[in-house]
């Protein structure tokens, strides 16, 4: 990662609002146990028990500080958690300590853990799967899809780049997605990609989602930016993206994205020098590693 910064300032102004509402959600009214406790001085120990890639710090701060406490991390962001290790404990390592009132720290704790665990977990599929592609010799991007949880996407977003996935589009508005409907509904990819160039202007990407070599050579003659090649074999993939390449080599600068129920177990075949991005959903889908406090 460049020294300029670290990925945590990549996140808005607004995120911290997020917590405020995952705080509000988990406790929107008395909190009796809290009354239990009190503010007497405390302190906790947050231990990772399964191996991974920690990810998440920035909400995990934020969590607890709006809950009075503070976190010292013992463990970098990015960094290899292997709970069977040297510096590990009976099957555990330490990653934080949490000082503040007891209270603060009960409230806070469900919450940020469970974000550390999900967006963790996301960062250690990322890292695997990305690992697993260069091992099989792919040199291209490897992209989570927008296929993310409401209300948590930023979260999830933001894992995949810690473990080394491109983190795709963040949304509707980061850029023009034709899908097969969007196509059928205006009636050819040449006339969809026509009028999303209206209103796309030059700042604009625009990606078409394609089911055959022919409709991907209409999708480069209107001058898609990006052509995905959806659901296609891991033979006819190689085979189109290679003619692909060369009948528009030198005519029409685009990018070639293949997607479609592309897993950790299946991905290995599809696997070509001519596909610039591989697309899935894998590196959130029931990601998670397990910790304690």
């Amino acid at each position: 990662m460049s020294s300029a910064g670290s990925l945590a300032h990549l996140l808005p102004p607004s995120w911290k609002g997020q917590v405020t509402a995952w705080l509000a959600e988990d406790t929107p009214s008395l909190d009796y146990a809290g009354y239990v406790v009190g503010e007497a001085g405390r302190t906790a120990t947050l231990w990772a028990k399964s191996a991974g890639v920690l990810a998440g710090r920035p909400f995990v701060d934020e969590v607890l500080a709006q809950c009075g406490c503070s976190v010292e991390w013992h463990v970098a962001e990015g960094a290899d958690l292997d709970p069977s290790g040297d510096g590990a404990s009976s099957g555990r390592l330490r990653v934080a300590t949490v000082t503040g009132p007891a209270r603060g720290i009960l409230v806070g704790e469900r919450v940020a853990l469970n974000t550390l665990s999900r967006c963790s977990g996301i960062a250690s599929r990322s890292r695997s799967l990305a690992e697993r592609l260069r091992k099989a010799g792919y040199s291209g991007r490897l992209a989570g899809t927008r296929k993310t949880t409401p209300g948590f996407r930023l979260v999830e977003k933001y894992g995949m780049l810690v473990g080394g996935a491109d983190g795709h589009r963040m949304d509707l508005s980061a850029m023009v997605m034709l899908k097969d409907n969007h196509v059928w509904s205006r009636g050819s990819i040449a006339d969809a990609v026509r009028a999303a160039r209206e209103v796309a202007g030059f700042s604009l990407k625009i990606e078409v989602e394609v089911q055959s070599e022919a409709e991907a050579d209409e999708a480069i003659e209107a001058g898609a930016d990006v052509v995905m090649l959806d659901n296609f074999s891991p033979d006819v993939v190689g085979v189109a993206a290679k003619r692909l390449k060369e009948r528009w080599r030198g005519a029409k600068p685009f990018l070639l994205e293949i997607s479609g129920g592309l897993t950790a177990d299946n991905v290995e075949p599809y696997v070509c020098q001519d596909v610039d991005i591989i697309s899935t959903i894998a590196p959130r889908a029931g990601a998670r590693v397990n910790s304690q406090a």
